[in-house]
């Protein structure tokens, strides 16, 4: 699949498919007639009502991404359309999902727009976004929208392949993602940040780490060893959104001791990490912008599964001892 476009970019799947939604393009509410080809990206309003009810008991603090869980498990028992699976049905209930994912989270602040980014934004952070910070989180959604066969992707896959719905498709992909070595990773790399509250502190933060055996969150890449550049594209974002932040002082200040220390290079979960503190958001609001795009991306990719209507069988091959 196609990754969504930039805003304010041509995109020949604009309008038929959910990649759509990571760049906010099109979402209106009902009142002045919309342009030609543009979509409605909203929930029912009774799956919504659902959705927020359900989650009345969770704790205060719980992070985004386990919210995400409950809300899309609802949704998905609120929509009677959810085993419609032509392109058309899934596109409409990509764009229901999506926007649902999004408005059922509590509201922090008043939205500054219609566009999934506004109200993503104001899902994750209280105060109103500035105009470079909201355009960082909208290329976020874009860069993260999909990238071919990740973990959670091919999980997803698997799932749409034997006709699980589109809801059980996104949850499939969410229990996988937000696993500490995919998407969890930029939770990690908020924690780190969050542990250099000045450049100097960077040495300590990444030299306690190294001594438990652990992995520096938000660096190193199966694919990219010589750096994401998915990640040096957000940041510069964020710099030019912010400059001089005391936040980007202390991711760049963490960057320089692991090149000094020659050790793996910045990836896109680290970047988050820096989007997220420079924003004022929530605990866990990378992993949350990660699921709401990457969404978009398992929709997607269930469409070409559902289109090729055989099942995702792997094989295994035993390797064990010899059997009598």
């Amino acid at each position: 699949p196609s990754p969504a476009p930039l805003p304010g970019a041509a995109s020949p799947r604009e309008g038929t498919s959910p990649a759509g939604a990571a760049g906010g393009h099109g979402e209106e509410r009902p009142g002045p007639a919309a342009p030609s080809g543009s979509a409605v990206w909203r929930c029912e309003p009774e799956a919504l009502r659902a959705a927020v009810a359900a989650q009345r008991g969770l704790p205060e603090d719980l992070l985004p991404l386990d919210r995400l869980q409950v809300i899309a498990t609802v949704l998905g028992a609120s929509d009677p359309l959810r085993h419609q699976l032509d392109p058309a049905s899934v596109t409409d209930t990509g764009r229901r999902l999506i926007a649902g994912l999004v408005d059922a989270m509590p509201q922090l602040g008043e939205p500054q727009g219609e566009s999934i980014a506004q109200r993503l934004w104001s899902r994750l952070c209280p105060a109103p976004p500035a105009p470079g910070l909201l355009h960082a989180l909208q290329a976020a959604l874009v860069l993260l929208a999909d990238h071919e066969l990740a973990a959670s992707t091919l999980a997803a896959r698997v799932a749409a392949s034997a006709r699980a719905d589109p809801y059980a498709v996104v949850l499939t992909g969410l229990g996988v993602l937000g696993g500490p070595w995919h998407g969890g990773a930029s939770y990690g790399a908020e924690r780190l940040l969050a542990e250099v509250a000045e450049p100097r502190q960077a040495t300590r933060a990444i030299t306690d780490r190294l001594r438990r055996g652990e992995r520096v969150p938000g660096f190193g890449h199966s694919i990219y060893k010589n750096g994401d550049g998915r990640g040096g594209a957000l940041l510069d974002l964020v710099k030019e959104a912010a400059p001089g932040h005391e936040r980007i002082a202390a991711g760049t200040a963490v960057l320089a001791e692991m090149r000094r220390r020659r050790l793996p290079e910045r990836n896109i979960d680290f970047a988050l990490a820096i989007l997220a503190a420079v924003s004022g958001m929530v605990s866990g609001s990378g992993e949350a912008i990660f699921a709401v795009a990457r969404a978009a991306g398992w929709l997607a990719h269930a469409m070409e599964e559902y289109e090729r209507g055989t099942l995702l069988r792997l094989r295994a091959s035993y390797t064990g001892p010899p059997i009598a």
